[in-house]
């Protein structure tokens, strides 16, 4: 049956829905199998290097298309059975097809080419750390469901697979804690009794805290670190693994006190994570926030931790070192920003401070290598590359770059 293609399809070079075959030679960033057809580039979501498969073509775009998986005419020795019914379905997951240690591999593997061809640098990567809990890890979910139709509420779950708006039903999920999927079927319930309530569609916030499951934005979540206790608010950012934290905070930690630093400065501390359990290694640390209720709950957790050494700041983005009276030359400093980076003035004014020390945090690779491109445009050298997997058999990971000022 001919398929009409959408009306802004360029059928250049291949047309709408055509099959090709190809061998897949590597895996992007987003998670997709890359291969080639006569040297011209196509992406295939879910095929793995090594493959040989068959491919349905629905975009093309000035320099590479994107198809469908359709057959594995040769399968990877590293594929492996998938988890979760709804994998390739749900758009939770990228990588439970593949064998757990080539997914770390693979995500050390990415981040060196993101640095190599982003920025032009070439510096080795440490393997990716992991922890031993690879399944049931998450600690918060937010499920989404579409307004009622006809008093009747459908899907409660995640956006499918390459769609902006289509969603899965997801009622257990593989990577969320098992505190989560036991009070998933009854939260379900609870929504799907109350269609009149929702005028529109909305998102459920899901979070596993101390002594039990909460669903509202504004209740306190508590969370172990370690030998220390934090407390925000369930809707705020907090990180959501919690297994990997211990290893992931002393590494941190290692990094930012191994050149002797006294001060550390803290400059997206949220509720304290960072600030905190570094806190033993450092005569005085200052973390700053834009948002002073993640600093009140940063001050709530120093004093119910018992830690004198450190205390929060609010301060506008644009001077947020402003109070900082810590000598820079005895000063490392951590961030931590949103997916999104760091934005030019925040780098310069971290510059102007110019701290002996910069370990870097970040969710997002990508734009973690373009503000390394302005930090060594500006005199800080790479001392440590560090991948950790906070997010098994996704394309997610958190790497932590550690600069010196050269």
């Amino acid at each position: 049956m001919h398929v009409r293609p959408p009306k802004k399809f360029v059928p250049i070079p291949f047309d709408y829905h055509q099959e090709i075959e190809l061998r897949i030679d590597a895996l992007t960033n987003l998670g997709a199998g890359v291969g080639r057809v006569d040297g011209w580039v196509v992406f295939v979501p879910f095929a793995l290097p090594d493959e040989k498969v068959r491919a349905r073509v629905h975009r093309n775009d000035k320099n590479c298309s994107h198809a469908d998986l359709m057959e594995v005419l040769t399968p990877s020795p590293d594929r492996v059975a998938p988890r979760c019914p709804l994998f390739g379905e749900c758009g939770g997951c990228q990588y439970q097809h593949l064998d757990y240690d080539k997914q770390l591999d693979w995500k050390t593997r990415q981040v060196g080419e993101l640095m190599q061809h982003m920025a032009g640098i070439g510096f080795p990567v440490n393997r990716c750390l992991t922890t031993e809990q690879t399944w049931h890890y998450r600690s918060k979910i937010t499920p989404h469901f579409d307004k009622p139709r006809d008093g009747v509420i459908g899907g409660i779950g995640f956006l499918a697979h390459g769609r902006r708006s289509q969603l899965v039903d997801v009622p257990q999920c593989e990577i969320a804690m098992a505190e989560i999927n036991d009070a998933l079927p009854g939260i379900r319930a609870g929504i799907r009794a109350r269609p009149h309530d929702f005028k529109r569609g909305s998102t459920v916030l899901i979070r596993a805290t101390a002594g039990g499951v909460v669903t509202d934005f504004k209740a306190t979540a508590t969370e172990r670190v370690g030998n220390l206790t934090f407390r925000f608010l369930a809707g705020d950012f907090f990180q959501n693994n919690p297994f990997i934290l211990p290893l992931f905070t002393d590494y941190v930690a290692r990094m930012a006190s191994a050149e002797g630093a006294r001060f550390l400065v803290d400059a997206y501390c949220g509720s304290g994570l960072f600030a905190l359990t570094l806190a033993r290694h450092f005569e005085k640390v200052a973390g700053v926030e834009v948002a002073e209720t993640s600093c009140e709950w940063a001050r709530q957790n120093a004093a119910a931790n018992g830690i004198s050494n450190a205390s929060f700041l609010t301060a506008s983005a644009e001077h947020i070192f402003a109070e900082i009276g810590f000598n820079a030359a005895e000063t490392a400093v951590v961030i931590d920003p949103p997916r999104k980076g760091c934005t030019p003035e925040f780098i310069a004014q971290l510059v102007e401070f110019g701290p002996a020390r910069l370990v870097y945090v970040s969710c997002d690779p990508a734009t973690q290598v373009r503000d390394l491109k302005l930090l060594a445009r500006s005199g800080y050298q790479l001392a440590d590359v560090q991948p950790f997997d906070l997010f098994p058999h996704t394309r997610h990971l958190e790497c932590v770059m550690t600069l010196a000022r050269a």
